[in-house]
């Protein structure tokens, strides 16, 4: 047990745990983006039914919770061994290396900590605006599928991103998570040892590959709803113009305590609203 703890420890085996817990939010991250596509649908109605039962078989499904109490705890580890190296480092080289050669290494590879911490506040703040929110409640809307009143995290994320502010952050964040990943993937590949001549340029095509990816694709969430819904300058004026676009496309629209809904509960059973 004391040699892993050792292991661990060392300055190779944070950066073998950077990787391994990297990879697996690039894993995380092609789901959830995935899922989130979902979004696009120009159909409200039929998005927010398909968008809200997949939230909730996300926060349910077995699994998927114990997946995401992992993914948890690796974005908690990914930053505290970030941290930890970037002290190191320092410390190590109070006064740094003269920049010769430099011009062969990319932007973001010389600026991960800064990518890394914009990353990490970004993460912060859609965790307090969506998951939080979702988990531990408030006055927020809910719709009908079939008899069964669900959380309308559609609407949510809806009226989120028409907020101009918000999006321009969101978009902001999402090029932070293309050019983290720029240099990251093939870093924590050969962090692992696994590089070689025939596979490494290929590895360092799909780091690229998969950057562009995120950024396009988490991209293309708020900007889809800036079209649906438009633009607002608070949460309070896109909440009105989603709520009337929504129940305009047929969507059933009542508000509710989302700390008190069960999964089961039936529409019937939620109090009427002036929304309705």
């Amino acid at each position: 047990m004391n040699w892993i703890i050792r292991t661990l420890t060392s300055s190779v085996g944070k950066k073998v745990l950077m990787s391994l817990t990297g990879l697996f939010l690039v894993t995380f991250l092609i789901v959830h983006m995935s899922g989130n596509f979902q979004l696009l649908n120009p159909d409200v109605l039929a998005a927010s039914e398909s968008f809200n039962i997949y939230a909730v078989f996300m926060t349910t499904f077995p699994l998927i919770k114990i997946t995401s109490y992992l993914l948890y705890g690796s974005i908690a580890l990914h930053a505290l061994v970030a941290l930890f190296l970037t002290l190191q480092n320092k410390k190590a080289r109070p006064t740094g290396y003269a920049i010769t050669g430099s011009a062969e290494k990319s932007w973001a590879s010389r600026n991960m900590g800064i990518l890394g911490s914009i990353l990490l506040a970004f993460i912060i703040m859609h965790m307090a605006q969506f998951w939080s929110r979702y988990h531990f409640g408030g006055e927020l809307p809910v719709m009908d599928i079939d008899g069964y009143a669900y959380k309308n995290l559609y609407a949510l994320v809806a009226t989120t991103f028409s907020v101009w502010w918000f999006s321009i952050l969101y978009l902001i964040s999402m090029l932070a998570v293309g050019m983290h990943l720029w240099h990251g993937f093939q870093s924590g590949f050969q962090t692992l040892g696994l590089q070689h001549k025939k596979y490494t340029p290929l590895i360092s095509a799909a780091s690229k590959g998969l950057a562009i990816l995120f950024i396009v694709g988490f991209s293309s969430m708020p900007l889809a709803m800036i079209a649906q819904f438009g633009v607002s300058n608070s949460i309070d004026e896109a909440a009105e113009i989603v709520m009337k676009k929504s129940i305009e496309e047929g969507v059933e629209w009542k508000v509710s305590n989302w700390s008190d809904l069960e999964a089961d509960t039936e529409w019937d059973k939620i109090p009427a609203t002036e929304a309705e």
